[in-house]
């Protein structure tokens, strides 16, 4: 993928100072994006000095330039959860009919939540669904039913740290009737020991394609002298049944390069969780020659901006 020369595109100081509590962040990172109504909307997670985590919105009229709303997303309902939620961070949004979805990971007391909450203009948010059993993350919602039902990728966190924060080796496949209840269907994709991708989880949401649903996701390897490195791959899965793996790429198609990537609150990270598609045709596919804007978290400090047109994203998914 082409780095913007805008990169990064957002740093802290662009974050206004709203309030006491966001006011000098220390980083913004990891955004969810979404083309809503002729403007491209970024969903933010910024960071207080106080290791809080909050959500804040972005528009833009060219994708590359955005102006951030000077105001915390508060999301309706969400404070009648049951459990102590103590961060909420890393949207994933999915545009279907006129509702925007945010799927997003809510960290509680020993585990990880997934809820989601909906949108019609960016001013306000409701809250849908909150997982209350589970320990997973990278929840991303595909934009339109399989079989008459909802689906999402997920990826449970099974593996223990020793940090003591559990993650994850294999990405899978939920279904719902409601958005409420959730229950997994089938396994996805694992991991890949002592490469690139050792241990995953879903980038942005998937993209329908001719080909496939094109789905980005993000790789750790963990095996280089202990040093965590987080880059970027894709992976063409089967129209009708996600759970199957049409192609996926051998080589990852970002890692950290640049010094903002390298260089942050943790290092050597590309963590991709944002996708725009320029061009769909008349039956909701996107056009091979559209390009791919995708946003990312580069050292869990900044936002940044790469891209690559969808005909390249589906050969390299097909290349041995």
């Amino acid at each position: 993928m082409q780095r913007s020369a805008r990169n990064p595109i957002l740093t802290r100081a662009d974050i206004p100072a709203i309030d006491p509590r966001v006011r000098d962040v220390s980083s913004v990172f990891n955004p969810g994006a979404v083309r809503w109504r002729g403007k491209d909307y970024l969903l933010l997670r910024v960071q207080t000095r106080g290791r809080k985590t909050v959500l804040i919105v972005a528009e833009s009229d060219d994708g590359e330039r955005f102006i951030v709303r000077p105001r915390v997303v508060e999301i309706e309902g969400l404070d009648a959860v049951k459990e102590t939620i103590y961060h909420v961070y890393d949207p994933r949004l999915t545009a279907i009919g006129d509702d925007v979805w945010v799927v997003f990971a809510a960290d509680v007391e020993g585990a990880c939540r997934l809820g989601i909450a909906r949108t019609q203009d960016f001013n306000h948010f409701e809250l849908v669904s909150f997982d209350e059993q589970g320990d997973t993350r990278n929840g991303v919602l595909f934009p339109e039913k399989i079989d008459g039902r909802y689906a999402r990728l997920e990826r449970p966190n099974r593996i223990a740290l020793d940090s003591g924060v559990t993650t994850g080796s294999e990405i899978v496949l939920s279904m719902s009737d409601d958005l409420d209840t959730w229950k997994p269907a089938a396994p996805v994709m694992a991991g890949r020991w002592h490469y690139w991708d050792e241990l995953i989880g879903s980038g942005p949401p998937p993209v329908k394609t001719r080909a496939g649903w094109l789905h980005i996701y993000h790789g750790v390897a963990t095996h280089l002298a202990g040093a965590n490195i987080y880059q970027a791959g894709a992976v063409l899965l089967d129209l009708n049944d996600p759970t199957k793996v049409i192609a996926r790429t051998e080589n990852n198609i970002l890692e950290p390069r640049e010094l903002y990537e390298h260089v942050g609150q943790v290092p050597n990270v590309v963590f991709p969780t944002g996708l725009i598609i320029d061009a769909f045709d008349d039956e909701g596919f996107a056009e091979p020659d559209a390009t791919v804007r995708l946003y990312y978290g580069a050292a869990d400090t900044v936002v940044a901006l790469a891209t690559m047109t969808v005909d390249a994203l589906i050969q390299a998914c097909r290349e041995d």
